[in-house]
């Protein structure tokens, strides 16, 4: 079925390079080279494209976006094109200089990630030195005018430090705090008995997100992932899969969603090759898993059909091996019972497998 509604929103991965290893790291356990990656002016068009299609919000992602030299002149063609120009960054490397010339180019949001509140824990999830560093970016950021988002990713490894985590973000009075417990995509799937958090860690953290909302209502803008892991019914898959949003990859292959590439038998369109629009609306990767057509009569018949679209499809086939299955997250799945063995604790003497460079 040809797509009905505009993209909402466009990822770019302009880079998979990154000071940070991080355990929980989604960019693919194959990334892009440096090689590989697309030219400015590449990118120039394919945001250009993207406002045709409507598209208000770019997201400039990686890997960590500061590690391509052209950052500016990426952020100035996003703001040309009239779209609202986010960044998502470990700000490992930025300075008050090279942050006030992307400001100046038209950057207009940045989300900072913190691992822990506790600085050596914090470190050894993100495999480097790197929190110091952004604790003092954080005055750097308040001078701009810049929407200031933190975001906190939350795991077994420091869930039971949710207040604390949630204080120190409270402290650098962002606009929004992100609170994400871990998808288990990528570098995250390699080290999910080292990140899965226990059900006593899950329960102890719904009421102290609950009350962390009331008391920042009208200060402090609060959001929260929950595992899926621990749900009954799975999330939408980014709103619906080529419903909302389009992702491009550092080499220039679009795609449904961050993981969409681990599907087999997906012949990916590149930008370079083909115009957003066409990519939108006629891609085959992209009708693949839209409407209703290819689910099982269970989601066909499901009154939630309409609110998660049969679950994700990258995890379906990650936990059973098909993508086109009921997403095992859901209560409704004959697979359900296989989240049970997933979410059992495993041991403390797990060693940690860091990103890749």
């Amino acid at each position: 079925m040809p797509a009905t509604t505009r993209p909402q929103s466009l990822i770019c991965e302009v880079t998979h390079r990154c000071p940070l290893h991080c355990l929980y790291c989604s960019n693919p356990i194959e990334m892009q080279q440096a090689a590989a990656e697309l030219p400015a002016e590449v990118w120039r068009r394919v945001f250009q494209e993207a406002a045709a299609l409507g598209i208000l919000h770019l997201h400039l992602t990686g890997g960590e976006p500061l590690a391509r030299k052209d950052l500016a002149e990426l952020i100035q063609a996003g703001h040309d094109a009239g779209l609202y120009v986010n960044m998502v960054t470990s700000g490992v490397g930025l300075t008050e200089e090279r942050l006030a010339g992307l400001v100046q180019a038209g950057l207009e949001h940045l989300q900072l990630s913190f691992q822990d509140a506790d600085e050596a824990r914090a470190n050894y999830i993100a495999g480097t030195r790197a929190h110091a560093w952004k604790l003092g970016l954080v005055p750097l950021i308040k001078q701009q005018r810049l929407a200031f988002t933190v975001n906190l990713v939350v795991h077994r490894q420091n869930l039971d430090r949710l207040e604390e985590m949630i204080a120190l973000a409270e402290s650098l009075e962002p606009n929004r705090i992100e609170i994400a417990h871990v998808q288990y995509y990528g570098w995250a799937l390699k080290n999910r008995s080292l990140l899965m958090p226990t059900e006593e860690q899950v329960q102890y953290a719904l009421p102290v997100v609950e009350a962390a909302k009331t008391r920042l209502r009208g200060k402090i803008h609060l959001d929260a992932v929950l595992p899926d892991y621990y749900a009954n019914f799975p999330k939408a898959c980014v709103g619906g899969w080529g419903r909302q949003m389009i992702l491009i990859d550092p080499a220039g292959r679009a795609l449904p969603c961050h993981s969409a590439g681990i599907l087999p038998g997906f012949a990916f369109d590149n930008v370079r090759e083909k115009s957003l629009s066409w990519i939108w609306g006629q891609s085959p990767a992209f009708e693949r898993f839209r409407g209703d057509a290819w689910m099982s009569e269970t989601c066909r018949s499901c009154e939630r059909k309409e609110r998660d679209f049969g679950g994700c499809r990258c995890q379906a086939f990650l936990l059973t091996g098909d993508m086109e299955a009921i997403d095992p997250v859901c209560t409704y799945s004959p697979q359900h019972g296989l989240m049970e063995e997933l979410r059992k604790p495993a041991g403390d003497d797990l060693l940690p497998i860091y990103r890749n460079s």
